[in-house]
């Protein structure tokens, strides 16, 4: 009997249509939003397609971030780089993101949730503490992360530590 095939979450919540579709009604709703409207004031035309290329590459897609947005992990966590987000910013940020997946339809399974919840947790925390950095914490050279349907691999450590 051969075990059952398992899709990446990219393949999952739907390649990069249903992730742009998502980041286009996020980002559509963090314009409008008072808490996180100023944050954004200034990203540009092509943020959100660039986003949806990191989530999907980060879920096991294709490298589109890396190849055809020309970007990095570095690159996107240097995005964050003294930008002083607030744990308030956070929480809005991820209940809008929550909130824009439902609206498109992004599968609502448990397990497919509490991977994007568990993703976008740790994602977004990273994101406040990178915020308050002086300067990237991340090497150039450091590999795209990769989630998965599983665990983290263990408890957060900076790297210069």
């Amino acid at each position: 009997m051969n075990a059952p095939t398992i899709p990446t979450l990219y393949a999952w919540a739907g390649e990069n249509d249903r992730l742009e579709q998502l980041t286009e009604v996020f980002y559509g709703k963090v314009r409008q939003d008072e808490v996180l409207g100023s944050v954004f004031l200034h990203m540009s035309p092509d943020h959100a397609r660039h986003v949806a290329h990191f989530i999907g590459e980060v879920f096991g897609g294709p490298p589109l971030y890396t190849t055809t947005d020309g970007g990095s992990h570095a690159q996107m966590v240097a995005h964050h780089v003294g930008k002083h987000l607030t744990e308030t910013q956070r929480r809005r940020w991820l209940a809008l993101l929550l909130d824009s997946a439902d609206d498109v339809g992004l599968p609502d399974d448990p397990e497919f949730r509490s991977a994007l919840v568990g993703y976008l947790e740790w994602g977004s925390r990273l994101a406040v503490l990178n915020s308050n950095a002086a300067e990237n914490p991340v090497q150039a050279d450091t590999p795209m992360p990769i989630w998965g349907w599983g665990e983290t691999g263990g408890p957060y450590v900076p790297e210069n530590q």
